[in-house]
């Protein structure tokens, strides 16, 4: 009934699915039956996508990490625009210095009632110049962090 639901609003169907406040026991299990689903971000255990076995099939993960997520203005982690700015830049410069050897990747997550505020908004701005005035940086949505995966780093022969 969501993807239905998804499918009239939207216009297509999801191909992520994230339960947000945490998946029960059998998500994941019901995401890969369904079998429309690239992926799921029911995981905050790492930074990059994953490969997981669900019964007898290959299940692709994209963690949903919490790190630099504009929720810390409302649970007191954030307070201005330069708190979120030097907090993803530091963030950045770390990923972006291990990332010369290994892959990496930084989620920032966003909801428009939290950084959507003109104030808050100004230190996303900052990040976003900031990051993109670097060499071999991708700023992307989770489907296509998804759909990369698949085709660069395909599911482990069994």
């Amino acid at each position: 009934m969501a993807v239905e639901s998804m499918k009239k609003t939207v216009g297509e169907r999801p191909f992520g699915w994230y339960r947000r406040y945490g998946p029960s026991v059998n998500t994941r299990r019901l995401v890969v039956e369904e079998g429309g689903f690239l992926y799921d971000s029911d995981a905050y255990n790492d930074e990059l996508p994953y490969w997981v076995r669900v019964n007898d099939r290959s299940h692709l993960v994209v963690p949903y990490n919490l790190t630099a997520n504009d929720s810390k203005f409302g649970g007191g982690g954030f307070f201005t625009a330069d708190d979120y700015f030097t907090f993803v830049k530091d963030r950045f410069d770390v990923l972006y210095k291990e990332g010369k050897t290994q892959r990496k990747m930084m989620s920032l997550g966003l909801h428009l009632r939290l950084i959507g505020h003109r104030s808050r908004a100004a230190g996303l701005e900052r990040a976003l110049d900031y990051i993109g005035s670097h060499k071999d940086v991708w700023f992307t949505r989770r489907i296509d962090s998804a759909r990369h995966w698949l085709n660069t780093h395909p599911a482990p022969a069994r």
